[in-house]
């Protein structure tokens, strides 16, 4: 290899890469712009730099106007879909990010980005340059040479593969790579609308260019070919011979090569670090520049005369405050609050406040295995307190006892940015934090709920300060992280003190933003109670059996050994089962079950669960392969990782419930991921019989049926559905009676199970194909199921249309507690984008409306319990399911309470049904 190395960027390709990669979680940044090709694009930039090191880069862009192609045929890419609007509003962007990099940006009008990239690479070859281009597009292998690379990103990952002359070779099957122009002459480009020769696809045109070399010698040895094939060609030769044309990427394209031009440059910084906090790129920033946060010093003066100690910025050591970004200093009075009477004094203060912002300092990051290293709290805004707590337990339940009763005073507001945490930390110290509760994070997340919502995101979005960063005070992370109890006293008082005053003033803030959208209710009547809910249920977790977990190990450990020996069997050879490239291997090679295998783009077969699930009626190896699979993810993911989990002072696993993850509104878990726990197969199931009551205990269980389908008969109004609900008969079996006109009576298992995939299916917005691919049906059957669906319920149909139109008004749509999920691409001119957005518009307010529903049966039910003194717990939630920890002597109580107030949660037109069952552990009861 030369030492002289250029790179050349095909810019479009990338950034539709970036954009797609974020299609179904874009990233939205607090002034509503996607930001998600900008972030993709800076960080394949960056991967590239550090990685290749290149001396020389340049990228590519296409000119604004038509090209000599476009000239030359109007139907150029005239099919294809206009450019997202955000990725329009990327482009001046991702343009000046490039500047910033003082990295050039080649661009030449009539000519497309591979003509400029091309013509570039070739000229560089000559002045001994080693060009890679990087593209995903399969056209530039074309230009491939003996300097001249393809730099590929990898699909689905951050990887990148080099094709030189002998890869271009062998992935189409050629002598040299300029004969990619010939197969793409012949078998046209669907994407850029060149038509090539009718009826001949890349293996036909692939073969014919390996038997005469060129479109040319084909040309003029059509008589050796035969049939239809001779027809094809011959009636289209002039068709073929300009799709060659369009085909070929320019190589005389007229621009000079300048070294010093192209030559890599430090970047501007300033400019940089500008553009990155303007898209609040606050991680990339610091990644990108590897600079840390500027601090400023500033002096403060206590408010409280003698009685409380002040950090004042002091030159000799490093006692530093964060700046607001776009302020030089503000005033911070942070005091250390160090002994009894100076901390009977705040606690006096606190207990006589209505409100107030509180933080704890700890050893970790997970609640129940935590010691608490000190408190803060907040009064008013740019004043703080900080606690330093000590690590012996006895002693530190001494000094949280001080704020004992403010704490759990009932009439004072606890604002926190993530209480919850807080709430299960002090309740280990003997507190239970009491009163009504203002969580930012949460406020955030009901303004914004596609955004971030940590509290230094918070700070830069919405007061414009850079807070201390975490890493400052304990490093990054790794093994030589320190523990918050091993950071220097003054370090640790200004952070903590920081954490409550910005706290408070994000509530400060964050109320009226709540209040100017109509979020009031929703916050404080069912996310806020809820918080409380969510940490007793933590606090409680939940007992797994282990013996039951090790024996079931056992099993199917010896259940994947006899498949595997099936699986040699029939594949007639030993191989690695979890490998998917020898899997692809035995399938598509040796026994050929498909003659049209895809592959990926790395080259190797896709034996993705998707595409064998299709093959599984091909060979009988196919279901023992997707078994074995199925298996080993649930002994790795759930019954050997289960008592990993296991707290060592409880016994118990506490698992994490998140109010702030989906943008529906659902809970999610963690640690482990219950909503994820398979319930449809016998293995799956069988890990439910682990977990199991308290001593003296039942297991309950209780789900709403159907809930989903029971909000959409009540949102769409459809007499046909709400008629259906209130007959009490079996949804599916009616829909499938309407459907196919026949008397329910005579509804087989298999028109049932039909029936009921459209029903879910519908309401997340399936298509034809969708259903024909889920039901292994024709599509003509699939259009006549959902045609039959839509007659059946007309008013669902005006439902999903008038969920659109409304989108299309607001740009968002709300639930039945007027939740809200905004849709910013919902009036896109790019059909995919458009298309993805509208089928939130129709199921956001269904699977919303479903989250608030449980929700609010969850703090109903929970207060209930509290009001009557009872002892049962609730324990789990899982999607529509609650359980519970319930004694034996209050079952009836419970069932009572259960479902009474999940059924009459929220009014509907048609009854909420909460199914129900009882236990000796999960999988007995549900």
């Amino acid at each position: 290899m030369q030492e002289k190395k250029l790179f050349l960027l095909d810019a479009y390709a990338l950034i539709y890469r970036s954009y797609y990669a974020f299609i179904k979680n874009p990233r939205i940044n607090s002034k509503g712009l996607n930001t998600s090709a900008i972030f993709g694009f800076v960080n394949t930039l960056e991967d590239v730099l550090k990685k290749e090191q290149p001396t020389h880069i340049a990228v590519g862009f296409d000119p604004a106007g038509p090209t000599f192609r476009h000239k030359a045929y109007e139907q150029y890419k005239a099919q294809r879909e206009a450019t997202p609007e955000d990725i329009r509003k990327a482009i001046p962007i991702i343009k000046d990010i490039i500047k910033a990099y003082n990295i050039p940006i080649i661009e030449v009008a009539g000519y497309e980005a591979d003509d400029v990239i091309g013509s570039m690479a070739q000229l560089a070859e000559k002045a001994g340059y080693d060009t890679y281009m990087m593209t995903p597009d399969k056209d530039y292998g074309q230009l491939v040479s003996d300097h001249i690379f393809i730099y590929k990103p990898k699909y689905g990952s951050n990887g990148f593969e080099i094709r030189g002359i002998e890869e271009i070779k062998q992935k189409f099957g050629i002598e040299q790579p300029k004969q990619v122009i010939d197969i793409l002459g012949l078998m046209g480009d669907a994407s850029d609308n060149i038509p090539g020769c009718p009826g001949i696809g890349e293996k036909t045109a692939t073969k014919l260019i390996q038997e005469f070399g060129s479109i040319e010698e084909l040309l003029n040895n059509t008589d050796k070919l035969k049939g239809a094939l001779r027809k094809k060609v011959e009636e289209n030769i002039e068709q073929i011979k300009f799709s060659k044309f369009l085909a070929t990427i320019k190589t005389d394209v007229p621009l000079t090569f300048d070294e010093e031009e192209l030559c890599r440059c430090p970047v501007n910084a300033n400019r940089l670090r500008e553009i990155f906090d303007e898209l609040e790129f606050k991680n990339l920033a610091e990644r990108v520049l590897s600079e840390t946060i500027n601090k400023t010093t500033i002096t403060n003066t206590p408010i409280q005369g003698s009685l409380f100690d002040v950090f004042t910025a002091d030159s000799q050591d490093e006692k530093k405050y964060s700046i607001l970004s776009e302020l030089k200093s503000t005033p911070h009075n942070y005091y250390l609050i160090d002994n009894e009477n100076k901390m009977r004094d705040l606690a006096q203060k606190l207990n006589l406040a209505d409100s107030f912002a509180f933080d704890t300092e700890t050893t970790g990051i997970e609640p129940m295995r935590v010691e608490l290293v000190g408190l803060s709290f907040s009064l008013q805004e740019n004043e703080a307190y900080y606690i330093p707590i000590p690590p012996n337990k006895e002693e530190a339940k001494l000094i949280v006892n001080i704020f004992k009763e403010a704490l759990e005073n009932t009439n004072s507001l606890k604002i926190g940015q993530n209480i919850k945490y807080d709430y299960i930390v002090l309740k280990n110290y003997g507190v239970t934090v009491k009163g009504q509760f203002f969580d930012t994070m949460i406020a955030h997340y009901l303004l914004q709920p596609e955004q971030r919502h940590n509290m230094d995101y918070l700070a830069e979005v919405y007061l414009h300060y850079k807070t201390i960063p975490i890493e400052d005070l304990i490093g990054p992370k790794g093994k030589g992280q320190l523990s918050m109890r091993d950071v220097p006293l003054e370090k640790i008082c200004e952070y903590a003190a920081e954490d409550a005053d910005i706290t408070l003033k994000l509530k400060n803030i964050l109320e009226k933003e709540l209040h100017k959208e109509n979020l009031e209710n929703l916050f404080y009547t069912i996310e806020m109670p809820l918080v409380r809910v969510l940490s007793e249920m933590e606090i409680t977790g939940v007992n797994v059996d282990t013996e039951v977990l090790s024996q079931y190990s056992l099993l199917l450990s010896n259940k994947i050994d006899i498949l595997e020996k099936e699986i040699y069997e029939m594949a007639g050879t030993e191989f690695n089962v979890s490998s998917a490239k020898q899997v692809g291997e035995i399938l598509f090679d040796k026994l050929k079950i498909d003659e049209k295998a895809k592959k990926t783009k790395t080259g190797q077969y896709s034996t993705t669960e998707e595409v064998l699930e299709k093959l599984r009626s091909k060979h009988p190896i196919v279901g023992k392969i997707l078994e074995q699979r199925g298996i080993r993810k649930l002994l790795s993911t759930y019954i050997n990782a289960l008592p990993e989990l296991i707290n060592p002072i409880t016994g118990k696993i506490h698992t994490s419930f998140n109010q702030t993850v989906t943008a529906t509104g659902r809970l999610s878990s963690s640690n482990p991921n219950l909503q994820n726990i398979p319930i449809r197969d016998d293995e799956g199931k069988e890990i439910r019989r682990a977990f199991i009551p308290d001593k003296n205990c039942v297991f309950f269980s209780a789900d709403y049926s159907q809930i989903e389908l029971r909000i959409m008969a009540d949102l769409s109004g459809d007499q046909n559905m709400i008629d259906a609900f209130c007959s009490g008969e079996d949804i599916h079996a009616i829909t499938a009676s309407k459907i196919y006109k026949i008397p329910i009576s005579e509804v087989s298992k298999d028109m049932r199970r039909k029936a009921k995939t459209a029903n879910f299916g519908i309401i997340y917005g399936i298509s034809v194909f969708g259903l024909s691919d889920r039901l292994n049906i024709p599509r003509s059957e699939a259009k006549e199921l959902i045609n039959g669906y839509f007659e059946t319920y007309p008013h669902i149909k005006e439902y999903m249309n008038k969920s659109i139109d409304i989108a299309r008004e607001k740009g968002y749509v709300e639930t039945i507690s007027g939740r809200k999920r905004m849709l910013p691409d919902i009036n896109s001119k790019n059909a995919i984008v458009r298309g993805y957005a509208e089928r939130n518009a129709i199921n956001a307010p269904i699977q919303g409306s479903a989250a608030d529903i449980i929700k609010i049966a969850m703090v109903r039910i929970y207060n209930r319990f509290e009001q009557e003194g009872l002892r049962s717990k609730m324990i789990l939630q899982v999607h529509d399911e609650l359980n519970f920890n319930v004694y034996t002597d209050e079952i009836e109580k419970v069932c009572n309470i259960v479902k009474e107030e999940m059924e009459n949660a929220y009014k509907l037109k048609v009854p909420l049904i909460a199914d129900s069952g009882i236990g000796k552990n999960w999988l007995e009861a549900h």
